[in-house]
C-alpha cells in the first residue's frame, strides 16, 4: 500500500499550510521538523520534513544546479483563476511554460508544481 511522497523543506510547516491553503486538505499532524497533509477520504498523505542544507531547486532544470527531483500535478477546473489562486497563496509563475494546458509554478520553497486543464 502507498502511503504518500515526502518533501524536503526548509521550513515544513509553512509549505504544509500553503498546500493546504492551496488544496484546501487539512494539516493531519504538526510536530518539530515535520507536518503532514491528509489528503480528503484518508489513506493518503504528504510529509514535510525538515531540511537544515535546503538548496531551491532551478526550473527548467541547468546543468551544474539543483534539479527538480519531483513535482506535483493538479487537475483544475479553470487554469486563470487556478494559477491566480496559487499567486495570491504565494506561489510564483515560472518564466518557461511547456504546455498551453499546463502552467509551471514554483511554491514558496521553490519546488515546481503544475496545475493542469484537460485540453478539449
Amino acid at each position: 500500500m502507498w502511503w504518500g511522497g515526502a518533501i524536503e523543506a526548509p521550513d515544513p510547516s509553512a509549505l504544509a499550510r500553503f498546500y493546504s491553503d492551496l488544496l484546501g486538505w487539512p494539516v493531519g499532524h504538526e510536530e518539530p521538523g515535520t507536518a503532514i497533509l491528509a489528503v480528503p477520504g484518508g489513506g493518503t498523505y504528504l510529509v514535510f520534513q525538515q531540511a537544515t542544507d535546503y538548496r531551491r531547486p532551478v526550473w527548467p532544470p541547468a546543468d551544474g544546479q539543483q534539479r527538480p527531483m519531483m513535482h506535483l500535478d493538479f487537475q483544475v477546473g479553470d487554469l486563470a483563476s487556478a494559477v491566480e489562486d496559487a499567486i495570491s497563496l504565494g506561489a510564483t509563475l515560472a518564466a518557461e511554460q511547456p504546455q498551453d494546458n499546463v502552467r509551471v509554478l514554483l511554491d514558496p520553497a521553490g519546488h515546481p508544481f503544475c496545475l493542469c486543464v484537460e485540453q478539449d
